[in-house]
């Protein structure tokens, strides 16, 4: 087991350009996944109501979908080998263990921002952001 990562906010502000790379990845992937999905159900539904019996017509909808969750679980498990908490795809919530003033709390950033401006506690949560001092 690899020791915990602490990033300085100088450390985390500068991976801010891989992160939004690799939000931007995992949300195109999260939207195709769920867009391949809906047509399958959809497929399925009219196969049910036709009573089809073909073995499985379905295979090659139900291979991309799988193929789609490896590239994903091997996205995320990469992003997470950087020690960066991944906390929502969608929004782009993206946390980053630190010490300030020898506690460790969670520096927080959400897609969109320019820089990281806020922390929070270890179960502080999103709700719980503060400004940090130099903002």
């Amino acid at each position: 087991m690899s020791a915990k990562k602490w990033f300085t906010l100088e450390e985390a502000n500068s991976l801010l350009p891989f992160v939004d790379q690799q939000l931007t990845k995992m949300q195109a992937i999260k939207r195709e996944f769920e867009h391949k999905y809906m047509e399958l159900r959809r497929l399925k539904n009219e196969a049910a109501e036709r009573q089809q019996t073909e073995k499985d017509p379905f295979f090659v909808e139900e291979a991309a979908l799988e193929f789609l969750q490896i590239e994903a679980r091997g996205l995320i498990e990469h992003f997470q080998g950087t020690g960066i908490e991944l906390k929502d795809i969608d929004t782009g919530l993206v946390d980053f263990p630190a010490m300030l003033d020898g506690e460790e709390v969670l520096l927080c950033w959400r897609q969109g921002e320019d820089r990281i401006r806020f922390y929070h506690g270890l179960h502080d949560g999103f709700a719980g952001r503060r400004p940090l001092a130099d903002e």
